[in-house]
């Protein structure tokens, strides 16, 4: 089965050790995606809410150079550094994506690899209609 790297600059750079997504198997499968800028490289905001919207944008951007989208998304996973975070990010993530909605799971972390990030999230897409 090939494997095809997807990156995008309208999407913040992963570190030198994975790809920002991997297509395969009429699937996209999207690394685990911080809240980072883009262009600086560095956190968006400090609040729950601001940092969801920022890796949802992340993911959004990955998911559109790989030719699906956010509403093809089949299954997320989100990690947060804190659980009394979780109603802020579900309070954002609502606004992303419908009924039905993506399998999920959110688990809490005792701290994230990026200073200042609160949250990551993980997605996997299909690439079909």
């Amino acid at each position: 089965m090939s494997r095809d790297i997807v990156f995008t600059k309208r999407a913040a750079k992963p570190p030198a050790t994975y790809s920002q997504a991997v297509k395969s198997g009429g699937f996209v499968f999207v690394s685990g995606t911080g809240p980072a800028d883009p262009v600086t490289g560095a956190i968006v905001g400090a609040a729950i809410q601001e940092q969801t919207r920022q890796c949802l944008s992340n993911i959004q951007a990955i998911l559109e150079a790989a030719g699906s989208s956010l509403e093809k998304v089949v299954s997320a996973t989100v990690i947060l550094a804190e659980e009394d975070d979780f109603a802020g990010m579900n309070e954002v993530y609502r606004k992303h994506f419908s009924k039905p909605y993506p399998n999920r799971a959110t688990v809490i972390v005792a701290g994230l690899m990026v200073p200042g990030a609160v949250i990551e999230i993980v997605a996997y897409a299909h690439l079909g209609k």
